[in-house]
């Protein structure tokens, strides 16, 4: 089952465990022009204009961090949470021990007025990140 932390305990999970990938699955747009996590790798789930789900997302990781990638932590993360909660279940699947989703993702929840970054998220939160 897919663990669930939100950035902040993401953060702190990634300080304390070396070894831990954080795999960024927004697209490409996203990850270079919205900004994404330092450090972060990137493979996108979903991709413009379809947004179909890549059918060889999960080997794509794989030929990327290699098989013994199946053993470390694979932090998952995406806009908000979601896309990258289907990314972990379907690492989960081929056979990754540890998947953890982050919740919130990078720019969070909307709020009032539909905008993403005042509620919560990775860059709501201080967490280090750059753009492209």
């Amino acid at each position: 089952m897919v663990a669930e932390v939100n950035p902040k305990q993401a953060w702190k999970m990634l300080q304390e465990n070396p070894n831990a990938i954080l795999l960024d699955v927004r697209s490409k747009v996203e990850f270079d022009y919205v900004g994404h996590p330092v450090g972060a790798v990137h493979v996108p789930l979903q991709e413009f204009p379809d947004w179909q789900t890549d059918p060889d997302f999960s080997q794509k990781v794989i030929e990327l961090l290699g098989t013994a990638s199946r053993d470390v932590t694979v932090l998952t993360l995406c806009r908000s949470g979601k896309r990258s909660m289907l990314a972990a279940q379907l690492l989960e699947a081929q056979g990754y021990k540890d998947t953890v989703n982050i919740a919130e993702g990078f720019e969070g929840d909307p709020d009032e007025n539909r905008h993403r970054g005042n509620v919560n998220g990775w860059r709501f939160h201080g967490l280090p990140w750059e753009q492209t």
